[in-house]
Order: C-alpha cells, then sequence, then structure tokens
C-alpha cells in the first residue's frame, strides 16, 4: 500500500547529486536501495496523494503511481543520444492520458532534479498542426481563451515558457495573445530551487492548488487536437 505523502528528504537529494557524479551501474547497484527509498517511495506516494485530484479534472487520465504510469524509469535510453549515462539525474510524474499520439495533449508534470524542481502543465511535444489549430482558435475566438486563462495575469506561481519562433508567425495581435501565440510548443510551469535540501509535505497542498487553478486552460488544450 503506497505511503502517505511527507515530503522528499536530504537523503533524497543526496541521492541525486551523487548520482550525477557516479552514474555508472556499480555505483548504482551498491546505491539501488537509496533510490528506491528516497526516490522511488516519495514520488509514488505523491503521485498517489495528486491522483483523486487529477482524476477529477480529466476521469481518462492514467493515475497509477507506478513506474511507466506515472512516474519515469531512472534508466535512460542511450541507444540514439550522444550521452551514454546510463541513469536519469532527474525523475518526474505525469498524468496524460493513455494513447500514441498523447504528445499533441495537454498533460500535467511534477519534476524532481538534484538542485530544482518544477511542476506545470501543457504541451509536451506538439506537432505543427497541433500548434496551428491553437493559433487558429486565438485567431477565430479569442474571447473563449482568454476567458480560459483568465487565472494567469492574476498569480505568480506560473509563467509561460515553449521555444519561440525566431521570426513572429504574426505580429498584428494584441499583447494579451502576443506570449502565447508565436511558439513551437506551450506549457505553463512553476520553476523553483531546493532551499534547504528538502521538499517538506505541504508541497502537495501546492500542487494541488496550482493544478487547480490552471484547469480550465487544461480543458481548452484538450479542444485543440480535435
Amino acid at each position: 500500500m503506497t505511503e502517505k505523502f511527507n515530503g522528499f528528504s536530504p537523503a533524497t537529494f543526496q541521492f541525486l547529486r551523487s548520482l550525477c557524479d557516479n552514474n555508472n551501474k556499480g555505483w548504482f547497484e551498491l546505491h539501488k536501495q537509496d533510490y528506491l527509498d528516497n526516490v522511488l517511495t516519495p514520488l509514488q506516494a505523491l503521485a498517489a496523494g495528486l491522483g483523486p485530484l487529477m482524476l477529477s479534472i480529466d476521469p481518462d487520465f492514467e493515475a497509477r503511481p507506478a513506474i511507466s504510469k506515472t512516474i519515469s524509469r531512472i534508466y535512460r535510453d542511450t541507444r540514439f543520444s550522444k550521452d551514454k549515462s546510463p541513469y536519469k539525474t532527474s525523475h518526474w510524474i505525469t498524468f496524460k492520458r493513455p494513447g500514441s499520439d498523447w504528445q499533441n495533449y495537454p498533460a500535467y508534470f511534477f519534476e524532481i532534479s538534484p538542485y530544482s524542481y518544477r511542476y506545470g502543465m501543457g504541451f509536451y511535444c506538439a506537432s505543427r498542426e497541433t500548434m496551428d489549430r491553437f493559433r487558429k482558435g486565438l485567431d477565430i475566438n479569442p474571447a473563449k481563451f482568454l476567458s480560459a486563462t483568465e487565472f494567469f495575469p492574476k498569480q505568480g506561481v506560473f509563467t509561460v515558457e515553449g521555444e519561440v519562433y525566431k521570426r513572429p508567425l504574426k505580429t498584428d495581435i494584441s499583447d494579451e495573445l502576443r506570449n502565447w501565440y508565436n511558439r513551437k510548443s506551450l506549457f505553463l510551469v512553476s520553476n523553483n530551487e531546493i532551499i534547504g535540501n528538502s521538499l517538506e509535505k505541504e508541497l502537495i497542498s501546492d500542487l494541488i492548488h496550482g493544478f487547480e487553478a490552471i484547469a480550465p486552460f487544461y480543458h481548452y488544450l484538450c479542444k485543440v487536437p480535435a
């Protein structure tokens, strides 16, 4: 049975930082129990704790607190990468709809790294066609988009990110839409540094509050690929 989320301890970040310097099979095998106890277990507890909220936002989410379901694998796929280090030093939780085309649908995420963490929602790697449909929606009905993002100017948690085109696709656009329009992909994210070598159990309350606040935009983006 999954334990209640009690935060990420200093041992979590000690393991992640040590892994950066010892990213090899021999070291990992000696410290695998540290990974299980201090990284995987709290990630599972956090995913389980968020599960009811996420299913209330979208009943089609995959919400099981398991590796390759909502939780990333520690083993890297090095087949097509110049970096042959075998283990990931950043780990994440993702709530998304299952399916082969999930990159073109929005997803929620939480990611923990040796010195930072972030969380948010948006497209992982949307196709040009999906982003063109997103822009068409802004052109045809900007009021609907602004209603879905009404929360954004009133908060200071999330920023808009996603690679920007070097040459704007459209210049005659309102200030309200410009930061969203000329992007190759799009997501909202809260970037945070690890302070004090731990993350307390109150983190889950921050995630719940933030994920609830951006739910209207999630539902708006769900309709883009359709």
